[in-house]
C-alpha cells in the first residue's frame, strides 16, 4: 500500500511540478511578451520632436507643427506610431500632434516596463503643456496605448480621451489568452484602465473592433459596462486588432471627435 501511495504522489508530483514550470516561466518572459519593440526601431537623426527623462532619451515626430490645439498618440505593443503621420496631419488638421515612442521603442531609449512607460507619458503631457499653454489637449490611445491614455486622463487635464480596441485591464485580457494560468498573480504590468478612467469625467470616445482576437471583445465590453457614464462607442464589426485602421469610419470617428468644441 505505501509503495502505491508512494506512486500516486509521483504520478501528482510530475503534472504540478510542470505547472510551476510554466507559471515561472511566464513570470520570467512576460515583458517580453508584452513588449515587442523589435520591428519598430528607428534612427534618431530622423525624429524631430525628444523630451530627456532621467537619463533617457524619448525621441519622436511632431506633426502639424503651431496648430492651436494638441494631440498626444500612445500606440500599441508593436506599433510604428511614426507611420500615422500622414494620417493624423489629414484627421487633425487643426492640431500639433505628439508621437512619442515608448522607452525602447523607435529611437527613444531605453527598457520599457508599465512604471517607466506611466511616467514617461506624464512627462510627454507636461512638454506639451508647457509648449502650447491653455490649449486642449486630446490623449489618443491604441491597444497597450489605450492603458497608458487612461492613466494620463486619470492624473492630468485631459480635455477629451479616444481609446482604441481598449482592454479594462491587460489581466484580463492575459487570462482570456491564458485561461490556465493564473495571469492576475503572475502579471506585474497590469494596466487597470478601468480604475483609472474612474478618475476622468471628460468626453470619452471608444473604437472597437468586433473581430479582435488580441484583444477579445469580452475585456473591451467589460470597460464600458464598468464605467461610471456612457461613452461615444464606435463599434466596427468586421475589423481585427490589426486592421481596425484601414477601416474609414476609424479615421472618420476620430477626426470628428479631436474637433469637436
Amino acid at each position: 500500500m505505501k509503495r502505491a501511495h508512494k506512486l500516486t504522489l509521483g504520478a501528482l508530483a510530475v503534472p504540478a511540478l510542470g505547472y510551476l514550470a510554466a507559471c515561472g516561466w511566464m513570470y520570467a518572459k512576460q515583458r517580453e511578451l508584452i513588449y515587442l519593440p523589435q520591428g519598430t526601431k528607428a534612427d534618431a537623426q530622423q525624429t524631430d520632436f525628444g523630451i530627456a527623462r532621467n537619463g533617457v532619451m524619448l525621441n519622436g515626430w511632431l506633426v502639424n507643427i503651431g496648430k492651436p490645439k494638441a494631440v498626444i498618440y500612445f500606440g500599441g505593443n508593436a506599433e510604428r506610431i511614426e507611420d500615422m503621420r500622414d494620417e493624423f496631419a489629414r484627421w487633425f488638421p487643426d492640431s500639433s500632434t505628439y508621437l512619442v515612442p515608448y522607452r525602447g521603442y523607435g529611437a527613444s531609449e531605453g527598457e520599457p516596463s508599465q512604471e517607466a512607460i506611466l511616467a514617461d507619458a506624464l512627462a510627454i503631457f507636461d512638454q506639451v503643456q508647457a509648449r502650447q499653454p491653455g490649449a486642449p489637449i486630446t490623449v489618443i490611445g491604441r491597444s497597450l496605448g489605450s492603458g497608458v491614455a487612461s492613466y494620463v486622463a486619470s492624473q492630468r487635464p485631459v480635455s477629451r480621451l479616444a481609446l482604441v480596441t481598449p482592454f479594462d485591464s491587460l489581466a484580463t485580457v492575459a487570462q482570456m489568452h491564458y485561461p490556465w494560468l493564473p495571469a492576475r498573480w503572475i502579471l506585474s504590468d497590469q494596466y487597470p484602465s478601468v480604475d483609472y478612467l474612474s478618475q476622468y469625467a471628460g468626453p470619452l470616445l471608444v473604437i472597437r473592433a468586433g473581430q479582435d482576437q488580441v484583444v477579445p471583445p469580452g475585456s473591451t465590453d467589460q470597460l464600458l459596462a464598468r464605467l461610471k457614464r456612457p461613452a461615444e462607442v464606435v463599434d466596427l464589426a468586421q475589423a481585427d486588432h490589426s486592421n481596425v485602421i484601414a477601416d474609414p469610419r476609424y479615421g472618420q470617428a476620430l477626426a470628428k471627435f479631436v474637433s469637436a468644441p
